[in-house]
């Protein structure tokens, strides 16, 4: 039985404190921590762990075999700190840090204390973007590419706060859909070009446009933003034997030939926390590699910075 702490149970880290306790085989809560000691006191109650207002005093216990933890990235340095201090494995929601610099002195850190390090890119476990990973090798040579993940205006302060969130929807949308290009295609971002606006938001970029150019010769172009009252989350590749068309949040994947949409398939949305956590759990046990790993992590931030350089100097970045 591993005992996981947990630090960060707001509306996103409670879904993995939901799981915890409820869904996941093997893993108990050794304790939680938050900013808001009310809410914290009652979650904890609910899931018959114990709250702690120190999220260090949380990762110190020696029954703790894991940290997780959900906060805005910056954090995160201060806690793989503690981590690496105390030989305690780490699993970082995305982002991995607020910029490159950070992230690379996270993974620093982690190897220099000989520590496990896992980025929860939970987007790599929706079923679309695993089937799309599956069906792209069988229509040829890719050509092109379009992504998008468009969602609604944020409702939470911080992510307009560039010292706790680094950057707007790059660092907390499009580093879901370059890390899931990668996924998807094995192929490299190499440079990109990108223009931002800030529509809702009053500091940080809440709408991006971005040109890339990957591995291979292979062009796109990605959009993602958190301002109209919708939601999607689709993948278009433009292929040698026709197109292949996904969307992440509607479920849906089309192969289109000719004028003809030769399959379409339709799937039931999974939680990919849940499964994220399991492959989590199995690495720790020694059962399977790490799923994510802190440089995939970098990865991902590397790109997001690049856009934000090309946005600020308006031109080509390499990655």
């Amino acid at each position: 039985m591993k005992n996981i702490a947990l630090i960060g149970t707001g509306r996103h880290g409670s879904r993995y404190g939901q799981h915890i306790f409820r869904d996941l085989a093997g893993v108990e809560l050794a304790g939680i921590s938050r900013q808001s000691r009310d809410l914290g006191r009652e979650q904890a109650n609910n899931w018959h762990t114990t709250f702690y207002e120190n999220w260090r005093s949380l990762i110190a216990e020696p029954n703790v075999d894991g940290v997780i933890t959900v906060t805005p990235p910056a954090l995160n340095l201060e806690v793989a700190r503690e981590c690496a201090r105390l030989s305690k494995p780490l699993l970082i929601e995305k982002p991995l840090a607020r910029n490159v610099k950070e992230a690379e002195e996270i993974l620093r850190i982690m190897d220099a204390a000989g520590v496990s390090l896992t980025v929860a890119q939970t987007l790599r476990y929706n079923p679309v973007i695993q089937a799309l990973r599956a069906a792209l090798p069988g229509m040829g040579q890719i050509y092109s590419f379009y992504a998008n993940q468009r969602l609604e205006p944020s409702t939470l302060t911080w992510h307009d706060d560039r010292n706790a969130a680094g950057a707007g929807v790059l660092f907390h949308t499009a580093v879901h859909v370059f890390d899931a290009l990668k996924t998807i295609t094995g192929l490299r971002i190499k440079r990109v070009m990108a223009q931002g606006r800030q529509i809702h938001a009053k500091v940080l970029e809440d709408l991006v446009l971005v040109s890339v150019e990957m591995e291979n010769g292979v062009l796109g172009t990605v959009d993602v933003s958190k301002i109209g009252n919708a939601r999607t989350g689709r993948f278009e590749f433009v292929c040698q034997g026709g197109q292949l068309h996904g969307d992440q949040i509607h479920a849906g994947l089309e192969i289109i030939i000719g004028n003809t949409v030769s399959e379409r398939r339709s799937f039931v949305q999974e939680p990919t926390i849940l499964h994220l956590l399991q492959d989590w759990r199995d690495f720790l046990e020694g059962r399977r590699p790490n799923p994510i790993t802190g440089k995939e992590g970098l990865s991902a931030v590397r790109v997001c910075e690049a856009c934000l350089v090309s946005m600020e100097e308006q031109r080509w970045v390499e990655v």
